[in-house]
């Protein structure tokens, strides 16, 4: 239940509402009296009639449904259709779930199923009998906020060093060291992490420890959050009198001299990753922000340009941005996840780049 008889309302009228915009559809509710409990399932009964169709639709109400929820929600539904239909009833019974939001793999479970559902974000699926609704739509905006700052940020970083112990159990503590973090972040997004089942756990209070369970889910997830997410900004160049081959080890020297902190990454850092492509015509980079990063590109001669780039500069304010690099015969590349997600954001042969490293680098 919401908790709110003004917000059960309110979702009760938008699911109405919604059912009543289909054509030849007539549905009215009444409240069930039901005391709570476990055996308790239907909160609301809608009479509904499509054309010569009746059904009686029982409904549950929730806030936010995600897969674990639905899981129980599908075991008590199971237990309750066992007792039906009732002696005297005519109509047909069917059971429906009417939440504020409901993950995406929780709806994927309750039409695997063949449960119905309906959400505050107009998403609605029916399937009783020869009735049959399926309106599928983004999530609410609620729960896109709650998904999207767990791939943003500080939580980020989290996400990062998940997947790099992607085979092995690890603690909060553990987990918060290595992505440089407080305890309480890194539990705040294996909690999340949780609700989608992505992640597993095992024992209890400080010795809990949790295991990524489904890493290529995980990325994906992350994947489809990144038209959502902040664009990168980038400032492009051009490095007179270097050839773009020889421009990675170029940039990295001068980094070094300069002692400026960075990280390749984009098609130069993937071609070093997972060889893919027969030439690389400009270098991407993330780099410190600060006196060193002035004096990298005043020593490369490097020149604002709006076209005709062969570096390109995102510049980083936190060192969590370049936590996860790795030294690859001498220069410094962005993670190989980071890289991945960089190309992910790009068009054409980039996005092919990119799944051609996470097939021969990354694995899952």
């Amino acid at each position: 239940m919401l908790g709110s008889d003004l917000q059960e309302g309110q979702l009760l009228d938008g699911f109405l509402e919604a059912l009543r915009d289909l054509p030849e559809v007539r549905a009215k509710s009444s409240r069930v009296e039901q005391p709570d409990g476990p055996e308790r399932v239907q909160d609301v009964q809608v009479d509904l009639r499509v054309g010569d169709e009746a059904v009686t639709l029982l409904i549950e109400i929730r806030k936010v449904v995600y897969p674990r929820d639905a899981r129980q929600i599908l075991w008590r539904f199971r237990e309750s259709a066992r007792r039906s239909p009732r002696p005297g009833e005519r109509r047909r019974a069917v059971l429906l779930l009417v939440a504020q939001s409901i993950s995406p793999g929780a709806r994927e479970l309750l039409r695997n199923e063949r449960v119905g559902y309906y959400d505050s974000g107009g998403s609605l699926f029916l399937p009783a009998g020869n009735i049959y609704v399926f309106v599928d739509k983004p999530p609410p905006k609620s729960l896109s906020r709650s998904i999207r700052s767990v791939f943003s940020g500080r939580r980020a970083q989290v996400l990062h060093a998940i997947l790099l112990r992607n085979r092995d159990w690890f603690g909060v503590k553990d987990i918060a060291k290595q992505a440089r973090v407080s305890p309480a972040t890194a539990s705040q997004v294996l909690a999340e992490l949780e609700k989608f089942e992505w992640v597993a756990s095992r024992g209890q209070g400080p010795g809990k420890e949790r295991h990524l369970q489904k890493p290529g889910a995980l990325l994906d997830a992350w994947v489809g959050q990144l038209t959502v997410l902040r664009p990168l900004s980038m400032r492009r160049y051009f490095v007179p009198s270097v050839r773009a081959e020889g421009l990675v080890e170029k940039f990295a020297e001068v980094c070094a001299q300069s002692k400026a902190e960075y990280a390749i990454t984009h098609e130069a850092a993937g071609q070093r990753y997972a060889p893919f492509l027969s030439t690389v015509a400009q270098v991407r980079c993330r780099l410190q922000d600060g006196p060193a990063a002035d004096g990298v590109l005043g020593a490369l001669d490097a020149r604002v340009v709006d076209h005709g780039a062969n570096l390109a500069v995102i510049k980083v304010r936190s060192p969590g941005e370049l936590l996860f690099r790795e030294c690859v015969n001498g220069i410094w590349l962005a993670g190989a996840v980071q890289v991945y997600l960089d190309l992910m954001r790009s068009e054409g042969r980039a996005r092919k780049m990119a799944r051609h490293l996470r097939h021969h680098r990354i694995g899952f």
